[in-house]
């Protein structure tokens, strides 16, 4: 294909970046400006300039959106949705707070909400959920011990972005491992030796800066049973149970506790799974319309153009492993969306993974880890504009005290150029 053909394929991708980008400069705000709106745009686009009659054009595009992946994606991102909603519905968020905060060690408090964050983001499976269940408390103990606000509020950042990567129900997680056909659980045992060393260094540094102060966790009362719904999604998930089962399971006890508990009626509980419902709406639809551009991006020769461009100096697996991480993290820095940046990079880096022999559990790996690192420091990042709103403070303090990104980011390239692990 040649260069002015392959730019004109990938031009609907470029066109959803620049009306994302320059509407977002021009309104000062990455957030006033819908994403699906962006993708609407460039998806009736592509379709104008495909050849062929507007119905079999409209065939292309329905037959991305329609692809099993891509369904399949969205019931797990309904089910998700009403296990969130529900949960939130029976108080577990708050059970699995303050059990969290009820253990924290007095002279730990850096390292304590650090790792308070990365359960309660694996459990909940949104970095943003744990941002705004825990800075408000934290800014509390912060006040009472002399702790830095700032170093305190980037303890709980990146802690909820270690949760993030690796949630089986956090959208990054879904969205890696069904672009890259992978199961959740293997992607976890890939990611986790990425990761977990970089929380481990980041979980050392907070016990050395932390020795001077000192804190007593708030009294909390709290009910074991309420967070018996996220310990079974973990340990179900763990277990290798499919998804969609992990999730059922998890809204059944949901629904279970909440009538016993009276917690809801059942009409309580279905107004709660509407919600949840409704909650997706905008990712389903942006998935949807991602899903059809891309297919017809794919069918007029883009996908092969990029792919021979991005791999033509490639020599091997990690080339190509670093082509996936460069790829996901410009989509993320456009879209300031960990999410949609792997939804619009997956089937692009599937490709590249499968003409290089790159295990998809690694591709998959990397596709979250290098979204959620880029994620992590965008002070136009939904995450960082929450902690610095709730804690009065601006975003630049925080990023000036963020050390998991970082940390993450070196391991991470630690494992695409000495190939570990080894998969």
């Amino acid at each position: 294909m040649n260069r002015s053909r392959g730019l004109l394929a990938l031009s609907p991708l470029l066109v959803f970046l620049a009306v994302y980008l320059v509407s977002s400069f021009m309104a000062k705000d990455f957030y006033k400006v819908p994403v699906v709106a962006a993708f609407l745009l460039a998806s009736a686009y592509a379709i104008l300039i495909t050849r062929g009659s507007l119905e079999e054009r409209v065939a292309v595009f329905s037959r991305g959106a329609g692809n099993g992946n891509v369904l399949l994606m969205i019931w797990i991102f309904v089910l998700a949705g009403v296990f969130a909603a529900t949960a939130k519905a029976i108080g577990s968020i708050d059970a699995v707070v303050a059990a969290t905060l009820h253990i924290l060690p007095g002279r730990f408090i850096l390292v304590g909400l650090f790792v308070a964050a990365c359960f309660i983001s694996m459990a909940i499976g949104t970095s943003v959920g744990t941002i705004v269940a825990l800075v408000p408390i934290a800014s509390g103990l912060a006040s009472g011990t002399g702790a830095p606000l700032a170093m305190v509020v980037a303890a709980i950042v990146g802690g909820a972005f270690f949760g993030d990567n690796l949630s089986f129900i956090s959208d990054t997680t879904i969205a890696a491992t069904r672009s890259q056909e992978c199961s959740m659980a293997d992607k976890f045992r890939a990611n986790i030796w990425i990761a977990g060393p970089a929380a481990i260094v980041v979980a050392v540094v907070y016990v050395v800066l932390g020795q001077g102060f000192d804190a007593t966790a708030p009294a909390q009362e709290f009910n074991l049973l309420l967070i018996l719904p996220y310990l079974a999604v973990i340990i179900l998930a763990l277990c290798g149970l499919n998804v969609l089962g992990v999730l059922s399971v998890g809204i059944f006890l949901n629904a279970v506790i909440g009538l016993l508990s009276g917690k809801f009626g059942w009409l309580g509980f279905l107004q709660s799974a509407g919600e949840g419902v409704a909650s997706m709406g905008d990712l389903i639809i942006v998935t949807m319309l991602a899903g059809g551009m891309l297919e017809i991006i794919r069918v007029n020769g883009g996908i092969d153009w990029i792919i021979n461009v991005l791999t033509r100096r490639i020599s091997g697996r990690r080339g190509a492993e670093s082509t996936i991480a460069l790829l996901v993290a410009l989509a993320n820095v456009c879209t300031a969306n960990n999410t949609i940046a792997i939804i619009t990079t997956g089937s692009i880096a599937r490709e590249i993974a499968g003409h290089f022999g790159v295990d998809p559990r690694k591709s998959a790996s990397i596709l979250d880890t290098f979204s959620c690192i880029v994620q992590g420091i965008l002070p136009y990042g939904a995450q960082l504009l929450m902690a610095s709103g709730l804690a009065g403070i601006s975003v630049a303090s925080i990023i000036g005290c963020l050390y998991y990104p970082l940390a993450l980011l070196v391991f991470a390239l630690l494992a695409i150029w000495l190939r570990f692990p080894r998969i």
